[in-house]
């Protein structure tokens, strides 16, 4: 289709700047004038060079493929599974998560009681064995950060999310950041959440993996991303927050080790009252009388 305006003839372009000869930029009322006359006003070439500078391309997910994808650190009976972005280049190049000297994950959950000591980046894969805890992202390719994702890769992420719920089912997902439950809720609702976007513990509505008469599915926590470039919130602010997930599990925990004893002593109970019986249980009450 041809723009109505490429079709006139002729079309008069003057500089801004030749509205006023007597200063570099003309006023609105001059631009305004020339506007409703026909004439066309050519923008100054630095405005035109920074709308190209701000038009700046995302680089193509070819441009990072030579580093090696982030392995999810997951197993059966988690507390909870976290849901990262995607990994960063310095998490890429070291093959660990969240492994940015001035990224907060680590940091929070420690302060939080999510773990009882502070971690390491390079313990990411022992966390399920340690402390129950589950590490995983929605988008699997590296990028230098969110901003270099498109839409239809976090989209797609989120089907694969759902199944990894189905198949190892946690207690609970936590969302790490902001932007990635947005994906989520826009997969399932067809929209952003606007107003109804919120932190902390989610509706059992919108559990992950739901499974219709077998499993309740995963409930969820959003928390707020551990990302230092972020500057949206304060630290105590994320800290609160955090602090949420982090009595919760301290409780959980508390109560999985208090249904081990009660498992153990159950166990041992019923194998000393079976040691007690009697190997032959057909001398029991018998009658050695004959008739």
């Amino acid at each position: 289709m041809v723009d109505a305006r490429e079709s006139k003839p002729t079309a008069n372009v003057v500089s801004s700047a030749k509205l006023h000869k007597n200063s570099p930029k003309a006023s609105g009322n001059d631009i305004f004038k020339a506007m409703m006359s026909g004439t066309a006003v050519k923008r100054p070439a630095s405005s035109q060079a920074s709308d190209t500078k701000k038009r700046k391309p995302k680089p193509l997910p070819a441009t990072y493929a030579h580093l090696p994808l982030l392995p999810d650190a997951i197993s059966d009976g988690l507390l909870v599974l976290f849901v990262g972005l995607n990994p960063g280049l310095e998490t890429a190049r070291s093959g660990h998560a969240y492994a940015h000297p001035t990224n907060h994950f680590w940091r929070l959950l420690f302060s939080s009681g999510i773990t009882p000591r502070a971690c390491r980046p390079e313990e990411d894969g022992k966390m399920p064995e340690l402390y129950s805890l589950g590490l995983t992202n929605i988008v699997s390719r590296p990028s230098r950060n969110g901003a270099e994702l498109s839409k239809q890769e976090m989209d797609d992420g989120v089907a694969l999310l759902h199944e990894k719920a189905r198949k190892w089912r946690p207690e609970s997902m936590c969302i790490v950041g902001k932007s990635i439950w947005e994906s989520i809720w826009r997969v399932r609702h067809g929209k952003l959440p606007g107003k109804n976007f919120k932190y902390g513990w989610q509706d059992t509505s919108e559990n992950m993996g739901v499974i219709r008469g077998e499993w309740k599915g995963a409930r969820v926590f959003v928390a707020t991303t551990t990302s230092a470039l972020a500057k949206n919130m304060s630290m105590e602010d994320k800290q609160e927050i955090w602090d949420k997930l982090g009595s919760w599990v301290m409780a959980r925990r508390i109560a999985r080790e208090k249904d081990k004893v009660e498992a153990k002593e159950g166990a041992e109970a019923e194998a000393a009252l079976k040691k007690d019986l009697p190997t032959d249980l057909s001398s029991v009450n018998s009658d050695d009388t004959t008739t």
